[in-house]
C-alpha cells in the first residue's frame, strides 16, 4: 500500500531545516520551505545545495520555496532559534495545521502555544547537523553511530497520540530515524543544561578545538553543566546525561576534549559564532533560570 503524501511546511531554511526539507521532498512529500532575504533568493536560483563531508561535489534538490505560509498544512515543522519563536508564532496564527517545534528550547511547551493554541503544539529536536558553506549546506557523513541517534518527537503532555504515531511513522518511512519521546519537555531542558555552557565555552575559546586545548576551561564548563543538571530537580532525560553528574571529573574532561576535536564537533553548529547563535544562548540561559 502506498504511503500517504504529507503536505508539509518547513519553517526555517538554515542547516537543519534545509536538510529536513530536502530529505522529505526526495521521499515524495509535498514540501514547501519558508525562507527570507538572501537565503530565499539563493534557494529560488539554485534549490537546496548539499555537500557531504569535505567533498567538492554539490547536489541540488529543487524544493519549492515560499516567503510566507499558505493557509493549511498537514504539518508545520519549525527550525528556528529560540529567540525567533515569537515572530514565528505570529506568522502562523491564521495557518491551519499541527506545529512541530524542532529547536533548542527550555521554557516548557506553554509559551509555544500562546498564540497558535496549545492543542497544535508538538515538541522535538533535530539530530541532523552540518555547516553553511556559502549557499550550500555541508553535512557530516553518515556513520554507524549517527544512524543510531534518533530524532525525538513528543506530545507536550507525554501521551502517545494518533497524530504522534502518524508523524513518527511518516518520518521513518522517509528514511528519518525518528522516535516517540514521552518526556520531550524534560529532554529539551536537559539538552539545554548541557548545550548552554558548552556553547558559551566554545564561543569564548574561539572554537571547539581551541576549547579542547584548554583543559581548565573544559573543567569549568563541566562544573556549569553539572550545576544546571542539578538545578532541574529531576533525573536527566535521556538517562545517558546522568553520566555527566556521576562519572569522575578527570574521565569526563578527557572525553569532552576528545569530542571537541572530533569531526562531529568541528563541523557542527558549535563553530557558529554569529550574533544569532549568541542571542539564542542568551535566551536559553534565561529559560534555564526560570523553574520548569
Amino acid at each position: 500500500m502506498k504511503e500517504a503524501v504529507m503536505k508539509l511546511l518547513v519553517y526555517g531554511a538554515g542547516v537543519c531545516g534545509s536538510l529536513f526539507a530536502a530529505h522529505m521532498h526526495e521521499a515524495g512529500h509535498d514540501v514547501s520551505l519558508l525562507a527570507r532575504g538572501g537565503r530565499l533568493a539563493a534557494l529560488r536560483r539554485h534549490g537546496i545545495q548539499l555537500s557531504e563531508g569535505d567533498s567538492p561535489a554539490v547536489r541540488r534538490v529543487p524544493v519549492p520555496v515560499v516567503e510566507r505560509p499558505g493557509s493549511e498544512y498537514d504539518l508545520i515543522t519549525v527550525f528556528v532559534r529560540a529567540h525567533q519563536v515569537d515572530a514565528v508564532q505570529e506568522s502562523l496564527a491564521g495557518v491551519r495545521g499541527d506545529v512541530l517545534f524542532l529547536l533548542n528550547w527550555a521554557a516548557g511547551p506553554q509559551p509555544l502555544g500562546k498564540v497558535i493554541g496549545d492543542e497544535r503544539v508538538l515538541l522535538g529536536f533535530p539530530v541532523s547537523g552540518g555547516t553553511r558553506d556559502g549557499d550550500a549546506i555541508r553535512y557530516r557523513r553518515s556513520s554507524f553511530l549517527t544512524r543510531r541517534v534518533a530524532m525525538p518527537v513528543g506530545e507536550p503532555d507525554g501521551r502517545t497520540t494518533p497524530r504522534l504515531v502518524r508523524i513518527v511513522e511518516t518520518f521513518r518511512t522517509a528514511g528519518i530515524n525518528a522516535r516517540a519521546e514521552s518526556r520531550m519537555d524534560a529532554w529539551l531542558r536537559t539538552h539545554a543544561a548541557f548545550e548552554v555552557p558548552l556553547g558559551q565555552a566554545v564561543h569564548a575559546a574561539g572554537g571547539p578545538v581551541a576549547l579542547a586545548d584548554d583543559p581548565d576551561a573544559v573543567r569549568d564548563m563541566l562544573h556549569r553543566v553539572r550545576g544546571n543538571l542539578a538545578a532541574t530537580g529531576a533525573p536527566p532525560v535521556p538517562r545517558a546525561f546522568t553520566a555527566l553528574r556521576t562519572l569522575p571529573e578527570g574521565l569526563l574532561v578527557a572525553a569532552l576534549r576528545r569530542f571537541l576535536k572530533s569531526p562531529t564537533a568541528v563541523h557542527s553548529g558549535l563553530s557558529d559564532r554569529s550574533p544569532a547563535a549568541v542571542a539564542e544562548l542568551e535566551r536559553l540561559t534565561e529559560q534555564l533560570r526560570t523553574p520548569a
